[in-house]
């Protein structure tokens, strides 16, 4: 059985309330779970020290048996000290192509600058004919004078 350490969801519509909880990784996210160890709310301020609570005795015990923290909750247990280290160490993730667009819009965005292009040059390519058209006619008109 994958244990992990996460959060599962609580409280009504458009206000969250989290618990960490020791759940099976099969479980559904607010699903059963083995123990809770303490309780996350997003909307108290950075600085309270009510946001995150987390029983420290717990959560390293679960650790020593093999439980996995989430991403989310990996971070909040690297701020947990106990016995002068932290439960976690945790590392900020670095993803260079998060910003680029998917690979849909990459070939959306080709065909667009593509259709674009073939329009600017269709637009250029009528003017410079009729230009030397224009010139033709005077030339004509004064032929027949």
């Amino acid at each position: 059985m994958a244990l992990k350490i996460r959060l599962a969801r609580g409280g009504s519509k458009k206000r969250p309330f989290y618990s960490v909880v020791i759940a099976d990784a099969r479980a559904p996210r607010d699903g059963r779970f083995v123990e809770k160890i303490g309780s996350y709310d997003p909307r108290l301020p950075k600085d309270s020290e009510f946001r995150v609570q987390i029983d420290a005795e717990k959560a390293s015990e679960w650790l020593r048996k093999g439980a996995q923290p989430t991403e989310r909750v990996a971070r909040f247990l690297s701020k947990i000290e106990l016995d002068g280290k932290p439960l976690v160490e945790w590392a900020h993730g670095n993803n260079p192509n998060k910003g680029e667009p998917g690979k849909k819009a990459q070939e959306r965005a080709e065909e667009k600058a593509e259709k674009a292009k073939a329009a600017a040059e269709a637009a250029a390519a009528p003017a410079e004919e009729e230009a030397p058209a224009a010139e033709e006619a005077p030339a004509e008109e004064a032929t027949s004078e």
